[in-house]
Parts: structure tokens; sequence; C-alpha cells
């Protein structure tokens, strides 16, 4: 796969290149949960958007019902993001989500269903491999590595790139996923703060990614987010 990350504006703008089978993927991280507002660790958990969650879904929804229409809507198959997405498909005259199981959150092992605040004490060896920057390493408790968790998601995404060259699509999504497709895309060392119901555009030209936007919670502003977001990078 390319993991090619380039500077978009000196290379084309969406609406004027589609032609020349440009892909263009805007990843939404769902809405806010109840675990997201009680420092909860998810994984592959389900967890229910929450009041501001909801509020979040819609706004998003709003804001990506007015811009060009996509050709599809695909999703994780978490409760959280298909919530998250069909509120989106719906606002973006869609008929319908396309699951795609790989787009789920990270299998953290023994961490899922712990509080962050007691990650450490509870199970230090699954928390320590959480945060290592040996990448290879599986958390404890039948949780991914993040090499696998990297695998899968720029699988599932190039897929869906190729199938819709030349053409707009939404993948709703996860934390833990949006992380990983920008340390590939970008190479960087940390994704920063990754922010429930965020915008964030990628291209995909010519096995090539590049990154268009980030972390665009600017539709957001009179609904609100949690500052802390999904930050992976860190220990809280």
């Amino acid at each position: 796969m390319g993991h090619e990350c380039i500077d978009a504006s000196k290379e084309f703008k969406f609406g004027e290149d589609v032609k020349s089978g440009v892909t263009e993927i805007v990843l939404v991280r769902h809405g806010e949960t109840t675990w997201n507002a009680a420092g909860r660790i998810q994984g592959q958990i389900e967890s229910d958007l929450n009041e501001v969650g909801l509020k979040q879904a819609v706004a998003i929804a709003e804001r990506l019902g007015k811009e060009e229409r996509p050709v599809a809507v695909y999703s994780s198959d978490l409760k959280r993001a298909k919530d998250t997405a069909l509120m989106i498909a719906e606002a973006c005259f869609c008929p319908e989500v396309t699951e795609v199981p790989d787009l789920k959150e990270r299998h953290v092992g023994s961490l899922q269903g712990l509080y962050w605040k007691e990650g450490a004490e509870k199970e230090p060896e699954a928390y320590s491999a959480f945060f290592s920057s040996q990448n290879d390493l599986e958390i404890p408790g039948g949780g991914e590595s993040f090499d696998q968790l990297c695998e899968r998601s720029m699988n599932a995404l190039e897929q869906i790139a190729k199938k819709h060259k030349g053409e707009r699509v939404i993948v709703v999504t996860h934390g833990g996923v949006l992380r990983a497709i920008y340390l590939m895309i970008t190479k960087a060392s940390s994704a920063g703060k990754l922010l429930n119901a965020s915008v964030n555009v990628v291209h995909f030209h010519e096995e090539k990614w590049i990154i268009d936007s980030w972390s665009d919670v600017s539709h957001l502003s009179s609904v609100g987010f949690l500052q802390r977001g999904f930050d992976g990078d860190s220990k809280p």
C-alpha cells in the first residue's frame, strides 16, 4: 500500500479534479458516548451515544448534508459509529450505511471496560503494552498490536478508496482507527487529540494518501465536545 503524504494544496482540489481518479474520503469519529464522558475504555465494547453525542451527530449530519453529496456512507459495525453514520446518511440522502467490521475500534484486551485512571494499577501489563513504542506488541487479554490495527484499518480504507475513484464518500469510525490512519499517512510521532464528531478529510490518488484537513470541529461550536478527545499518544 502507498502511504506517502504530500502537500495537498499544491496538487489538486477535489471539486475540480474528480475525473483524475481522486477519491475523497471524509473520515468522521463517532459522537460522544457515555463511556467517553466517564473516561472509561471502550475498545470493542458497545457504548451508546449520550445526549451530547446525539447533538454532535445532528450537527455533523447538518454540516455534511450541505456539502457535496457523497456517493456512499461507510461505518464501523459498532453501534456508536453506526448510529452516527445513520444520521449522516439521512442528511446526505444516502439510502443505506455499509458496515465494514475492519473499521471498528482497536481491541485493547483486558483494558476494555476499565477507567483510564485505574488501568495502570489493575492491568499493568496491558496498560504498558497499549502505550508501548513497540508496535508489534499485542495487548494481553486478546488485544491487538498497533501494527495489526494499522494493517486492517488501512486495508479497509484502501479498498473503499479504490472502489470510489473520482468520488466522495463518508467513513464513520473511531479514535484509535483515526490515529492509526494519521500516523500511517504522515509518519509523524503523534496524532494529537482526535475529537468526537470531528471531520477529517483524506484523498487517495495514484496509490498515494494525502491529508487535506484534520480534526475540524467548527460545526460543534454550539453543542461542544470533550477537549481531551482520544489521545493514544500520551498517558492520562
